[in-house]
């Protein structure tokens, strides 16, 4: 027998039952919405030469750019999870991707250093901060009471769909006609999903009447739909007072309350090394090293997007098994994998692909991102009701690795002439990673949430 939702309960009038549920919908839109925001990701590592080539900047100006981007990726995503809660996921995230494009259009007209740092960094930064990661936990946590690890997962792969949708076309058009085509190709990626985010991402299922993906089984009572009828009425969550609190206290005092828990600094650590080996190392810079070492930069990019496809792959693997094992004991198995690939990448870097770097891209595609997934349920776990914005917190360690490993291998670069000393470094910091997962201690069940004022 399927219990009622809450508009039966609350109106007593029978609800034709529907065949798929709203939260499909709603995850599917914020799918889109991720493969549109990614297009950036893949912008740079296929853009830094031809910038160096016209302008002469170094790849240290370059990384530099990268890297404010990165800071400002994860230091908004804590406060945008907190303002999808005050003003509605879907307001956020369709102003998040106008920064996007905003920023992506603008780059056409640089033509000095600066200018590159305020459209790639701050303008970029700001829009691809908001539909971060944190973005994936809060549909996941708001729309899914089960399936949402794999949720996540599928959410995740957005972002390596962005990537694979776009890198392809990028490498193409930074040839012919020129990167700034490649810029404009991005905007409009992002501008795109605009419309399909206000006509169809829900803020919560409350606004269509239905309890969450996975609760329709437990029945609630007439005072708790009543309790969540005036927690959800509008668009953000309310405090136990029943005002709606504002965005950054709630997120500076979420981050208070879990720097008071061990596990959150070992997620950190873990999410800090993770960053620095994606974004920061692989994402920015394999394309310039590989064209170093004499492969052409469409090569190169195609190895890229290869990566995006397996990571797809790797990363709905991951959901599923985070809903089925330990969560730590993932973590640490992933970012052992990952080192021991950076430790063998400066070998087979060359001008022509071989098998041996067809087997790393498998293997560190599997791996991209697949930390996602498990990072997010241990904070659902430990922290309760605050767990999309401390994941958001995680998240801000994960793009500050990502920022400084950015800046620093492009200074090794510059300084060496090669990048193989950033790819040991990374190697050893993935293991002292998979250390930290492993000892990631057992916290007992889940805490309420912290008062927060209007």
């Amino acid at each position: 027998m399927t219990a009622p939702n809450l508009t039966e309960l609350s109106t007593g009038k029978p609800q034709r039952k529907r065949r798929l549920h709203p939260a499909w919908m709603v995850a599917t839109v914020a799918f889109l919405a991720l493969v549109g925001a990614a297009g950036f990701r893949a912008a740079p590592g296929v853009l830094m030469v031809p910038l160096q080539q016209e302008f002469g900047w170094s790849t240290t100006v370059l990384s530099l750019a990268v890297s404010i981007n990165l800071v400002l990726f994860g230091l908004t995503a804590p406060f945008a999870a907190a303002l999808m809660e005050r003003f509605g996921i879907r307001t956020v995230t369709a102003i998040a991707l106008c920064l996007i494009g905003l920023g992506s259009a603008l780059t056409v007209f640089v033509n000095q250093s600066w200018q590159i740092l305020l459209t790639w960094g701050v303008l970029i930064g700001l829009g691809t901060g908001s539909m971060a990661l944190v973005f994936a936990a809060t549909i996941a946590n708001t729309w899914f009471s089960k399936n949402r690890g794999l949720v996540i997962g599928i959410l995740t792969a957005g972002s390596a769909a962005g990537q694979l949708v776009f890198l392809p076309f990028i490498a193409v058009l930074a040839q012919n006609p020129g990167w700034r085509g490649a810029s404009l190709l991005i905007a409009a990626g992002a501008l795109a999903v605009v419309p399909l985010v206000l006509l169809w991402l829900k803020n919560s299922p409350a606004d269509v009447g239905v309890q969450p993906y996975g609760a329709e089984e437990e029945q609630p009572t007439t005072a708790e739909v009543a309790e969540v009828a005036d927690v959800t009425e509008g668009e953000g969550t309310a405090t136990a007072s029943g005002k709606v609190p504002n965005a950054a206290i709630r997120a500076l005092q979420v981050l208070k309350r879990a720097s008071k828990v061990r596990t959150f600094w070992a997620l950190v650590a873990g999410f800090a090394i993770c960053g620095a080996t994606t974004n920061g190392l692989i994402g920015t810079h394999f394309i310039p090293s590989a064209h170093d070492h004499g492969m052409p930069e469409t090569t190169a990019a195609g190895l890229l997007a290869v990566v995006g496809i397996f990571d797809i792959v790797g990363t709905i693997a991951s959901g599923w098994l985070t809903d089925r094992f330990n969560p730590k004991v993932l973590l640490a198995v992933y970012y052992q994998f990952r080192g021991i690939g950076l430790l063998v990448l400066p070998v087979l870097l060359g001008s022509t692909v071989e098998p041996s770097m067809i087997l790393f891209v498998v293997v560190y595609g599997l791996d991209w991102v697949a930390t996602v997934p498990p990072t997010a349920a241990i904070c659902r776990k430990v922290f309760g009701a605050d767990g999309s914005v401390v994941f958001g917190w995680v998240f801000a360690a994960h793009q500050l690795g990502a920022a400084v490993a950015a800046l620093l291998a492009g200074y090794i670069r510059d300084a060496t002439g090669h990048y193989t000393y950033a790819w040991i470094g990374a190697a050893a910091m993935c293991t002292v990673a998979a250390v930290i997962s492993a000892t990631i201690r057992k916290d007992a069940g889940k805490k309420e949430p912290v008062p927060v004022a209007a």
